[in-house]
């Protein structure tokens, strides 16, 4: 009687054994997930920093996109023009002429250059600064505030404050875009990795009052515009801007800028 018993458990687990191995069989062949080999192979070309920059969520978004045709084989800022070429090889098409760009902080308004209205003890954090009197203790309220939020956001250890100001390390920065995104004050932009010289300021004020709050901020004069011979430069709402498309860079804007707001790059 006993020996039944258990011939008969040992029968019945048996039984769910094989029922559970069979239905679980049949469903990893129902609802198996087609894997795109190309999307694979994209992916594993791809730095994997996971960064964003591309404007997908990750890597693995990217490389969806790209293998659907719904993003550009170069569209990862990371990889520059090698991965580009890569994916490009993978796709079977053309690679695409790119750009390498870098961050770049338009302001020089350290602590030696700029005015300050206030001593500001608090949180260190620039996001934070919108709530307090001119959204800073400097006296520009177009200018980097100093407190790092883009440095902490960089994910490749490219920028750091020097001074009071955030200066980007362009050999290190790769262009994801995180520090433009961060900064409450919008004066990080990515411009050209080859780019000869930039314009370091974004204050839009008026010269009189430019010249009161910092020693090197654009005034507007426009002499940069006008001795400019490849009429790369223009001036909106009192600040200089070059097209790098027309640059030459030749210099003479420099040169001719009195408060030496365009500089080098």
């Amino acid at each position: 009687m006993e020996m039944t018993g258990v011939l008969l458990a040992v029968a019945v687990v048996g039984g769910v054994g094989l029922f559970i191995g069979a239905f679980l069989g049949i469903a990893s062949i129902c609802f198996k997930v087609q894997v795109d080999e190309k999307e694979e192979a994209i992916l594993a070309a791809l730095p994997g920093n996971n960064c964003g920059g591309c404007g997908f969520p990750g890597c693995s978004g990217l490389a969806a996109a790209i293998a659907k045709g719904e993003a550009p084989v170069n569209a990862c800022p990371v990889g520059g023009e090698p991965v580009g070429k890569a994916i490009a090889a993978i796709c079977g098409v053309e690679a695409e002429e790119s750009v390498r760009m870098t961050a770049y902080v338009q302001c020089q308004g350290d602590c030696d250059k700029t005015t300050l209205d206030y001593d500001y003890h608090g949180v260190h954090d620039c996001r934070m600064l919108s709530f307090v009197p001119n959204g800073g203790a400097k006296s520009c309220n177009y200018g980097c505030l100093g407190f790092g939020s883009c440095v902490d956001v960089c994910p490749f250890d490219a920028i750091h404050v020097v001074n009071g100001v955030a200066v980007v390390d362009k050999e290190r920065c790769k262009a994801c875009g995180k520090c433009v995104e961060i900064c409450p004050k919008h004066l990080i932009t990515l411009i050209p990795y080859d780019a000869k010289y930039t314009v370091a300021c974004s204050s839009k004020d008026k010269g009189p009052v430019v010249m009161k709050d910092c020693s090197v901020g654009c005034i507007g004069c426009q002499l940069c515009k006008k001795n400019c011979p490849a009429e790369a430069v223009t001036v909106t709402d009192f600040n200089a801007t070059i097209d790098y498309d027309k640059c030459e860079g030749c210099g003479i804007c420099a040169q001719k800028c009195p408060r030496k707001s365009i500089v080098a790059h």
